[in-house]
């Protein structure tokens, strides 16, 4: 409670500031990212960089520990870069650090790490205060390949996520993009103070409407350790063929790919449902292969655009011993009514599901496995992911002004499987550890309730300030496991500075 009540006091102080802004006019589009301007360049040579800062409260599911904690986070990126003709390259190191993060926040048994303030203190040898330099990106990028234009091959350190290959020039699609397609299966987990990275190399042939994309590399360490150095014995493939469709307001886009994951780490134990004995025994690698594809279209209408999304995949190979058999898939569809220009709302709606395992006993393992995703775009507050859920979801998005966006939503989560695990985390981080967690369901299907509520404002090109509260009203697996309180909750005050 401590923690919720310095929270609110905080975003009252936040409220008061937006509500002093100047209004702007309306836009006739979804908010995009602006692009800022740097403000040092040597010659031909560009210095950017920027500041994030956040403070943190959680009020976990009452557990047999410190359940409720506030603390400082940051991330600190600055990097050079200079684009040439034919080549281009940049350099970027980042220094995350982190204060006061709570040392009695792990429960015993199966409550574990309460909250992502558990989860650092663990990552970083139970350590209350940590940072550290490290090189983010360090990449080189040839353009116009064997003088074929469009053709480009680039090597080095960098952060590369799926769904990004093309930016279609539909806001809305756009706007879906980024926030619905983005992140699912490979992410930089940029929400975290650490974020995530590749060792390896991206191969781009773009023709008009046509992009096709290949990608290998292996993941550093980071996401919540702050030595990002190094690299996981971990490799990953992929590619993907988009195409963009349709033109102005009844545009449209689709894309196939397919994701090779080979985890070779030695020692690491797999989380899935089995007992315990079962899973230390079993040390063979994982390597999955992962297929699928996504479909999105904008519709005018006399009511005001609409537009519709499509997404899934399948997943076949070898979970150790096991054989991977699982799947995915997420339908979403959303309404700009053109009525209300004042607050230009959005209203979105969907379900997302990924499989659950339904014998922990036979030679099959049917838990969708999400890769390395960046989990807190699909699970803002982050106790859950896409593997064993169903979550069924309404959205409300404000753009009362070009600088402000409010966004709520509600999301009804449920596990697809009661025989299978509650599953949080997004992927491999360090050597020594899986990267995902699991707790027990105890034959039972009801996770949570989640509403929450944010806040973007964006005051100038350089700086910006988000707001987040979100409450999870726990159901009947959060109450076997959290007796003494079942509800959680969640918020933060973020800063960003750029130059």
């Amino acid at each position: 409670m401590r923690a919720v009540i310095v929270l609110a006091l905080l975003l009252l102080g936040s409220a008061d500031a937006l509500a002093q802004a100047p209004a702007q006019a309306p836009p006739q589009a979804p908010v995009q990212p602006q692009a800022t301007p740097p403000l040092i360049s040597m010659g031909d040579i560009v210095v950017a960089g920027s500041l994030r800062t956040r403070a943190e409260a959680w009020n976990w599911f009452e557990g047999r520990a410190d359940d409720s904690y506030i603390y400082p986070g940051s991330i600190a990126r600055i990097g050079l870069s200079q684009k040439k003709a034919r080549v281009d390259w940049q350099l970027e190191f980042a220094v995350p650090f982190l204060l006061g993060l709570p040392d009695d926040a792990i429960a015993p048994g199966s409550q574990g790490q309460l909250g992502l303030g558990a989860t650092y203190f663990a990552a970083n040898n139970n350590r209350t205060n940590v940072a550290e330099l490290f090189v983010k990106q360090a990449s080189v990028r040839f353009t116009g390949l064997g003088g074929v234009a469009g053709q480009s091959l680039k090597a080095g350190r960098m952060e590369f996520i799926d769904g990004t290959e093309v930016t279609p020039g539909n806001g809305t699609l756009a706007a879906v993009k980024r926030d619905r397609i983005a992140h699912r299966l490979l992410g930089n987990f940029a929400f975290s103070h650490v974020g995530r990275s590749f060792d390896g190399a991206q191969w781009v042939l773009s023709r008009r409407a046509l992009n096709i994309t290949a990608f290998a590399g292996r993941p550093t360490r980071g996401v919540f350790v702050v030595d990002g150095w190094s690299g996981l014995d971990i490799n990953v493939l992929y590619g993907a063929v988009t195409e963009q469709t349709g033109t102005g307001a009844n545009a449209g886009e689709w894309r196939v790919f397919g994701l090779g994951y080979f985890d070779r780490r030695d020692g690491v134990v797999k989380t899935d449902n089995r007992l315990a004995a079962a899973r230390i025994a079993d040390t063979a690698s994982i390597d999955v292969g992962t297929f699928g594809g996504h479909y999105l279209r904008t519709v005018p209408t006399a009511a005001g655009a609409v537009d519709l999304m499509a997404w899934g995949a399948v997943q076949i190979g070898s979970w150790g011993i096991l054989d991977q058999r699982a799947g995915t898939f997420a339908v979403e569809a959303g309404w700009q009514p053109d009525a209300l220009d004042v607050l230009a709302p959005w209203f979105r709606g969907g379900y997302n599901y990924g499989s659950g395992d339904g014998d922990p006993n036979d030679s099959r393992h049917g838990t969708f496995f999400q890769i390395l995703p960046t989990p807190r775009v699909y699970a803002r507050f982050p106790f859950f992911n896409m593997m064993n859920t169903g979550d069924a979801f309404g959205e409300v998005i404000l753009r009362p002004s070009r600088s402000l966006n409010v966004r709520s939503d509600v999301h009804v989560i449920r596990l697809a499987s009661r025989n299978d695990l509650w599953y949080a985390g997004g992927g491999a981080f360090q050597s020594s550890t899986f990267g995902f967690s699991g707790r027990p369901s105890s034959a039972r299907a009801g996770l949570a309730t989640l509403y929450d509520v944010s806040g973007d404002y964006r005051v100038s090109a350089y700086t910006s300030v988000t707001v987040y509260y979100g409450r999870a009203a726990g159901r009947s697996v959060t109450d076997a496991i959290y007796a003494s309180g079942a509800d959680a909750d969640f918020g933060y005050v973020e800063l960003t500075l750029r130059f």
